[in-house]
């Protein structure tokens, strides 16, 4: 069967693509941006599972984190077109109640990466385990510092103020892995410890993590540890660091695992970074909606977690004792972008 695959920018184009493919047999993508490598990797392993499966597959896309309007467009057309399962990474909780709509439809609904607030909203979520992500980068950050933890000055680089799910998550895991008393671990910045310079927004990109690093710069030049949501944040960070003449004075940690973010640990841009598989979320997520489809199968989360787990490993060419890692050359095998 011929595979339909477009992906989109705004509400307006997003509209064009309502009722493209047999309801039969429709699966269809919405991710947050289509620039972001993380989310073209994903959207690459939609489109081969779905080519492998015989699907016909639409893939959707916001402008930017955070960006719904288009998303909620994007689930009304394929709510419109029949597909049997839709695959979402959602900007913001104001998707749950377009998403709600599908899943009344009867259309299997499948949360990549960011699950929603709502427990309604979703059949089920494929992600890696954000909080353990932070959590790797957090302990490798102290163990790297050693004594020095206790005298830390760490910036914090979010994707923005919306508490999104997976933004909480890698933040407050990579606080309590670094040794830091988080009272909340559902909202952001309720630490109160001193060794935090500050909380800013990236928008999880390089323009955003170079504007969020010179405003907590300017607000102590002395930081030593550099907590990013993502690599193209830490890129924006460290270019920040080094036109202040601060190269090499900070750890960089973040999360992603893409080939650019792998070679920047290489490099020693990057000191770790904790190592996601977006295909994988995305191929699994193809096969449960082929399962769903056949027989009204639905997925079964990982035991012991509330989502199916997609697996993540620290990445770093310094390992430290007690945190488990690989390399950069076993992190470039598995590398995606």
């Amino acid at each position: 069967m011929k595979l339909k695959t477009t992906a989109l920018l705004g509400a307006a184009a997003l509209a064009l693509m309502a009722g493209t493919a047999s309801a039969a047999d429709l699966a269809c993508l919405i991710t947050k941006n289509n620039t972001n490598p993380f989310f073209v990797k994903m959207k690459d392993g939609a489109e081969a599972a779905a080519t492998a499966a015989g699907l016909d597959f639409q893939a959707y896309a916001g402008e930017k984190d955070g960006d719904a309007a288009p998303q909620i467009t994007a689930i009304e057309n394929c709510i419109a077109a029949g597909a049997k399962g839709i695959l979402i990474t959602p900007s913001n909780d104001s998707v749950g109640p377009a998403l709600k709509d599908a899943r009344a439809a009867g259309i299997l609904v499948i949360a990549l990466d960011t699950p929603l607030a709502d427990a309604e909203a979703q059949d089920i979520t494929f992600a890696t385990d954000n909080f353990e992500a932070g959590l790797r980068i957090g302990k490798w950050a102290a163990a790297k510092l050693g004594a020095e933890a206790a005298n830390a000055k760490i910036a914090m680089l979010d994707i923005n103020k919306d508490n999104i799910s997976v933004d909480v998550a890698r933040d407050t895991g990579f606080l309590v892995g670094f040794g830091i008393e988080v009272p909340n671990l559902a909202v952001l910045a309720s630490e109160t410890d001193p060794r935090v310079v500050g909380h800013e927004t990236s928008d999880a990109n390089p323009e955003g993590g170079l504007r969020a690093m010179e405003t907590l710069l300017a607000k102590d030049p002395d930081i030593n540890v550099v907590y990013t949501i993502n690599e193209p944040a830490a890129e924006g960070a460290y270019q920040a660091l080094k036109a202040a003449g601060k190269e090499g004075q900070a750890i960089i940690v973040s999360v992603d695992g893409g080939c650019p973010g792998v070679a920047s640990v290489k490099s020693g841009v990057i000191g770790a970074t904790s190592q996601q598989y977006p295909m994988l979320m995305a191929s699994k997520g193809i096969e449960a909606i082929v399962a769903y489809a056949k027989d009204g199968t639905k997925p079964m989360v990982s035991e012991g977690l509330s989502f199916f787990n997609t697996g993540v490993n620290l990445v770093t060419d310094q390992p430290v004792e007690g945190v488990e890692s690989i390399d950069t050359t076993k992190g470039t095998e598995l590398c995606w972008g």
